[in-house]
């Protein structure tokens, strides 16, 4: 009988992190010649995707791999906290480079340190902001709103910065809070908008594109060292193509999601060079407050990896 291998993920199967799951379990499955087999576990049945979470199974031994967004592992290590910046990748292209080059590689094992052999970047992608009282346009039109974002000091504090106010909720929890009055807005990826709904209680989308949020698919060190450098390899192998096929999957999934909620009448509004720079503006002090968080010279580094022309 093939050995088992579980993967978990926080999210369920019409994410495009399970689509991922799939094109590895397909490849690795290939590859072993049948010897090893994989298990994907969805919504959460493994662990969530905290610290205390799937990390910390990761960790412990008891679990082979998990995919989960860099804000949980930055509540591992505070130097991940440097993804949570706002308006760090310019466009999409850029962030496949840097994170796919020598300084994502460098994220990626510094997660050794903590028991987790760090595989292969995929995303969650792009965030919007949705709000039920008006054209976003300007920071301006965000002063008072009640916003619902991640629990990331650094989100928050992005947010505060342009005259909102910030409530940490998890995914999951916005649409009865939108529904409710409770919050005036939120802010996720164009998928997570159009899975959870919430065009249902809002009328109005920005593309701010304001956070680019990696997830980071791991094996267990543990568990690791019990498989031969053969298998470690294909893993490895494996682990990049599905990444680079999730993020794929991902990124027509956001062209549906935006296209559907525009059908079911949401105006979309995207936003000219000039109106993008005040957000950038508004949020420009964010990075040196959180410098002694992710590190100064960490944040050097990586300006200049993402400023650098491509090869």
């Amino acid at each position: 009988e093939a050995i088992a291998i579980r993967a978990g993920i926080g999210l369920d199967e019409r994410s495009s992190q399970y689509k991922g799951l799939l094109k590895f379990k397909e490849r690795f499955e290939s590859e072993s010649g049948g010897r090893l087999r994989v298990d994907l576990f969805t919504d959460v049945r493994l662990g969530d995707d905290t610290e205390t979470g799937m990390l910390t199974e990761l960790r412990d031994g008891t679990l082979e791999m998990a995919c989960n967004s860099t804000l949980s592992i930055a509540a591992l290590d505070g130097k991940w906290r440097i993804f949570d910046l706002p308006f760090l990748f310019p466009d999409e292209e850029t962030a496949d480079r840097v994170l796919d080059g020598p300084l994502g590689r460098a994220y990626l094992d510094s997660l050794l340190a903590h028991g987790i052999i760090g595989l292969a970047f995929w995303e969650s992608g792009f965030s919007v902001l949705t709000n039920g009282a008006r054209v976003i346009e300007s920071p301006s039109h965000l002063k008072g709103l009640k916003i619902g974002t991640t629990a990331s000091p650094i989100h928050q504090a992005a947010f505060e910065s342009m005259g909102a106010k910030p409530v940490p909720m998890l995914s999951d929890q916005r649409y009865p809070a939108l529904a409710q009055k409770m919050i005036d807005a939120q802010e996720s990826p164009p998928t997570t908008n159009s899975l959870q709904k919430y065009h249902e209680a809002q009328g109005y989308l920005t593309l701010t594109h304001h956070f680019y949020s990696p997830y980071v698919f791991m094996y267990g060190k543990k568990l690791w060292d019990t498989l031969s450098a053969e298998d470690q390899a294909v893993i490895f192998g494996a682990a990049q193509e599905a990444g680079r096929y999730q993020r794929k999957v991902n990124r027509e999934a956001v062209g549906r999601a935006l296209s559907d909620m525009s059908a079911a009448g949401v105006v979309v509004t995207d936003l000219g060079s000039a109106q993008r720079e005040a957000f950038m503006k508004a949020v420009k002090g964010i990075a040196p407050r959180f410098e002694s968080v992710f590190g100064a010279d960490e944040y050097e580094a990586l300006k200049k990896e993402i400023a650098r022309k491509p090869d």
